[in-house]
This record gives C-alpha cells, sequence and structure tokens, in this order.
C-alpha cells in the first residue's frame, strides 16, 4: 500500500512516502525569504515521486491535515490533495492537525494539545492512548484553558502556549522542538486508517477545519486629491 501524505498547517512543510511500514521518503520544507513553506509543496512532491518511479495513479491514497492551523496552509494543502486524489481517482483521508501532534506523547496516557489561535485564544483537543479523540478541536479563550488540564494528561504545545502555561505552573512538551517526525507521525494515522478502512475516503468530503474563519482585511479606501 503506497501512500503519500504532506502537511502544510503547522510552521513547516511535512512530506512523506511510505509503502506499508517503510517510509520512502521525508521531506521538511522551511519558509524562506521569497516564499511562503507551502509554496513549494507541488515542486517537492514531482521529486519525490519521480526520485521513487511512482506515479499518482500508483498510490493507494493521500493523506493530509485539514487544520486547525494556518489558514493559508490548511488552504493550500487541501486544495492540492483534492485535485491529486479527484484525478488519480485515489482514496484522500483528512486528518486534524491536533491529533498529529498528539502522537508526540510516547507515553501510556492521554494527550492535551494546545497550540495558538491567536487573539488570547488556543486551540485545544484531548486524545487517549490509541490517538482517539475524546474532545474534538476546540477554540477557547487562554483564560480558560486551565479547566481542560488533569495532571496525568501529557500536554503538547507550541511555544508561545507553552510559556503562557508554564507560568501558571504547568509543564508542557514543546511540538516545535520534535517537528522532525510530524510528517511521519500523519503517515501513521493514515496508514492506520486505511487499514480499518472506517470510512469510503471521498476526496469530496475532505474539507478544511477552520474551527474560527479566517481574517479578513478590508481594502483600504481611495483617496482623492
Amino acid at each position: 500500500m503506497k501512500i503519500l501524505v504532506f502537511d502544510t498547517c503547522f510552521n513547516k512543510t511535512y512530506i512523506v512516502l511510505r509503502e506499508d511500514n517503510n517510509i520512502l521518503a521525508s521531506k521538511i520544507i522551511e519558509s524562506d525569504s521569497r516564499n511562503y513553506h507551502s509554496v513549494y509543496l507541488i515542486p517537492e512532491i514531482c521529486n519525490i515521486l519521480k526520485e521513487n518511479k511512482i506515479l499518482i495513479k500508483d498510490l493507494y491514497a493521500i493523506g493530509v491535515d485539514i487544520g486547525p492551523g494556518s489558514f493559508t496552509g490548511i488552504r493550500a494543502g487541501i486544495t492540492i490533495a483534492r485535485v491529486l486524489a479527484q484525478q488519480a481517482n485515489i482514496k484522500l483521508a483528512g486528518i486534524e492537525s491536533l491529533r498529529i501532534l498528539a502522537k508526540i506523547n510516547n507515553k501510556k496516557n492521554n494527550t492535551l494539545v494546545m497550540t495558538d489561535a491567536r487573539k488570547n485564544n488556543v486551540y485545544i483537543a484531548k486524545y487517549d492512548i490509541n490517538n482517539n479523540s475524546y474532545l474534538k478541536p476546540i477554540l477557547e479563550a487562554k483564560e480558560n484553558i486551565e479547566k481542560h488540564i488533569n495532571s496525568k494528561d501529557t500536554i503538547i504545545t507550541d511555544i508561545s502556549t507553552g510559556i503562557f502555561l508554564k507560568e501558571k505552573g504547568y509543564s508542557s512538551i514543546n511540538y516545535e522542538e520534535h517537528d522532525n517526525m510530524t510528517g511521519i507521525h500523519l503517515s501513521d494515522i493514515v496508514y492506520s486508517e486505511l487499514k480499518e478502512n472506517s470510512t469510503d475516503f471521498n476526496w469530496a468530503k475532505v474539507k478544511p477545519l477552520y474551527i474560527q474563519p479566517p481574517s479578513i482585511t478590508k481594502p483600504k479606501e481611495h483617496q482623492y486629491v
């Protein structure tokens, strides 16, 4: 079973090509002075497939991060995933970003994931030891997040949320220090979902998980002098 997964929702782009339990290629792309990292997604997919002598139609499925996260990243990743899956007539799996981050926890306990959503809000979700969700991603005000914390849970955060929690006396794991495995974690989840065959993986059903509406900047009014 050959699958291609990619993730553009975080601060980097992650691409993984695997066949069953074998990782054939894993690529991490950072933004540079010219472009946001997701701009390089299509060229890198082409390079990885070419190097492994695999065509899109040879894939069993594609997996993509559906958010929450960067609005630009979510749109880019899902649009490309849907187009590729539709054209090749293959399966498409959409996975929550916080569920991917929960895989960082390798202990035998539940996981609480909190990431910055800006405007003094955070995205929150909870997962059990089998990576099953028991609190789907929600938007919560920072001032209210302590009510979600259980001392028995491992907390996964980004830098800013981790600093906020530390000031409150809570310890957490910063996912950005473990991001070298993000693409692999996504591929693990997708591979597991496909083996369980719990859904039809129709590309048309994979949609962004925004939770909150994107910020809209109104165009500046023209001034006539």
